[in-house]
C-alpha cells in the first residue's frame, strides 16, 4: 500500500508542466505512456480537483497504469516526484556506493532502483563524506572488472535496473532447456535393432509358405515428455515470475528442444491457464496477454487451493507422456497445511519429475522454517534456486538427470533437526 504524505499545494501550481515531466519519468522507467495519456491525465486532474493527495494519486494511476507490473514502479516514482524527501534520500543512496546511511536502514522494494534511475537520469551523484569510524571495514566492489554479461548472470532479478532487465531478457531468450527422450514400451521396426521381432518374423514367413528367410528386428520407440509450468504470481513472487516466464516463453517457442508440448499456469489466489499465450511468437504480446488474463497478479497466495484445482481440472489433460513439472513459488502459503500436503502428493505422483524453483534459496542461511515450505519439501524430486540467470542455466544442465535433487537433501536434514 502507498503511504500518502501531507501535500502542500502552492498558490499557483504549474500542474501541466509537472504532470508532463512526471509522465516523462514514468516513460523512462518503462511505462508505455504517449502524449494522449498525458493530455488525458491533465484533463482528469482538472475535473477531479487537486485537494486530496490520495485522489490525485489514483487519478494519475488510472491514466498512466495499464498493466499490473507497472503499479509498483508508478508508486515509487509518485513518491519521489511529488515531494517525499525521505524517500528521495533513500533513492539517492541506492545509486551511490553502499557506504552506510539510509540504504542500510531501509531495504529497496522491487522497481525502486528503476524509479530512481528514471528521475535522477543525468544527475551528477557524488559520494557523500562519511566520517570514518574506528574498526570500520571498507568493502570495494570489483564488479567493474568482470564483463557485463557475467555480472548479470549472478545478479538477483529483483535488484536489476531497467537496462539490466532488458539485457537479462535478451540473455534468457538465448537459453535452452534440453530434455532427454523417454524410452517407450512400444516398439518400432528397426533393421539394426537389438531385439528380435518374432511376430513380424512369423508373418513374413507365412507369406513365403512357411520358410523363415530373414529375422525381423525391433527397437523401443522414443517419446518426448510434456513440460508443465506452475508459476506463482503473488506479491512476493511477481518480479521473479515475469523473468522466469520470459525464459519459459523462449523454451515453448524453440524448435527441436525436445518437449512434446509446453503448458503454462499461473496462480496466486486462483489458477489461470496461459498455455495459448506462451505459444505466441512475440514475447511482449504473449506476456501482456497472460498478464491481462491472470487477474490475481501481486495478490495473496493460496498454493494448496490452486494446486488442488490443477489436479482436479487439468492433471488428466496435460500430465500424460511422463510430464516434467516446474513449480515456481516461494512456498509462503496462507492456506491449510493438510490441503497443501495432499495436493503436493497428488501432483508428485502424477508427474515424472517435480522440480521446485524457489528464489528464497538466494540467501545462504535459508532454512525451511515456514509451514508451507516444510509441507511441500518432502514431495518434490529436486529443490533449486530460481532468482538469477545463473540458476536457470544450472537448471538447464540438471533437468534431465534423474538423480538431481538440488538442495533437497540438505534442507531435509535441517527439517530433521
Amino acid at each position: 500500500m502507498v503511504e500518502f504524505q501531507t501535500l502542500e499545494i502552492p498558490e499557483f501550481p504549474k500542474l501541466t508542466h509537472n504532470i508532463t515531466w512526471f509522465a516523462r519519468a514514468l516513460r523512462k522507467a518503462g511505462l508505455p505512456i504517449g502524449s494522449g495519456r498525458v493530455i488525458a491525465a491533465i484533463e482528469a486532474v482538472r475535473v477531479a480537483g487537486f485537494s486530496k493527495r490520495e485522489d490525485f494519486f489514483w487519478t494519475l494511476h488510472a491514466c498512466f497504469v495499464s498493466r499490473p507490473e507497472h503499479r509498483e514502479v508508478f508508486a515509487q516514482i509518485f513518491r519521489l516526484y511529488w515531494r517525499d524527501p525521505k524517500f528521495l534520500e533513500h533513492m539517492m543512496a541506492m545509486l551511490m556506493p553502499a557506504v552506510g546511511g539510509v540504504q542500510e536502514e531501509r531495504a529497496a522494494n522491487a522497481g525502486a532502483k528503476r524509479a530512481a534511475e528514471a528521475l535522477l537520469d543525468g544527475v551528477q551523484r557524488e559520494i557523500p563524506d562519511v566520517p570514518e569510524q574506528e574498526g570500520s571495514e571498507i568493502e570495494i566492489d570489483s564488479s567493474l572488472t568482470t564483463s557485463t554479461e557475467e555480472r548479470l548472470r549472478t545478479l538477483d532479478f529483483e535488484q536489476m535496473s531497467t537496462e539490466e532487465v532488458a539485457a537479462a531478457k535478451r540473455m534468457l531468450a538465448r537459453l535452452k532447456l534440453p530434455v532427454q527422450p523417454i524410452l517407450s514400451r512400444r516398439s518400432k521396426m528397426d533393421a539394426m535393432g537389438r531385439h528380435a521381432d518374432w511376430r513380424r518374423t512369423m508373418r513374413q514367413a507365412m507369406r513365403q509358405g512357411g520358410d523363415l528367410q530373414k529375422l525381423a528386428r525391433k527397437s523401443p520407440r522414443i517419446r518426448w515428455p510434456n513440460l508443465i509450468i506452475l508459476c506463482d504470481i503473488s506479491g512476493s513472487m511477481s518480479h521473479y515470475s515475469r523473468m522466469v516466464l520470459h525464459f519459459l516463453h523462449a523454451v515453448a517457442n524453440q524448435k527441436g528442444a525436445g518437449w512434446a508440448k509446453v503448458y503454462g499456469f499461473t496462480f496466486g489466489t486462483q489458477l489461470t491457464n496461459i498455455s495459448r499465450h506462451l505459444a505466441t511468437r512475440d514475447v511482449d504480446a504473449a506476456l501482456a496477454a497472460a498478464g491481462s488474463e491472470a487477474q490475481d497478479w501481486e495478490g495473496g497466495t493460496r498454493i494448496g487451493d490452486c494446486l488442488h484445482a490443477f489436479n482436479r481440472d487439468w492433471s488428466r489433460r496435460v500430465m500424460g507422456q511422463g510430464a516434467v513439472v516446474l513449480l515456481i513459488t516461494d512456498g509462503l502459503d496462507r492456506g491449510e497445511p493438510s490441503q497443501l500436503g495432499q495436493a503436493m502428493r497428488r501432483l508428485h505422483l502424477s508427474s515424472r519429475r517435480l522440480i521446485w524453483l524457489n528464489p528464497l534459496l538466494r540467501w545462504d542461511g535459508f532454512l525451511p522454517k515456514a509451514q508451507g515450505i516444510r509441507t511441500m519439501l518432502p514431495e518434490v524430486d529436486s529443490f533449486r534456486a530460481g532468482h538469477s540467470i545463473a540458476t536457470l542455466e544450472q537448471l538447464a544442465k540438471e533437468i534431465s538427470r534423474p538423480d538431481d535433487v538440488g538442495e533437497k537433501h540438505r534442507l531435509m536434514a535441517a527439517l530433521g533437526e
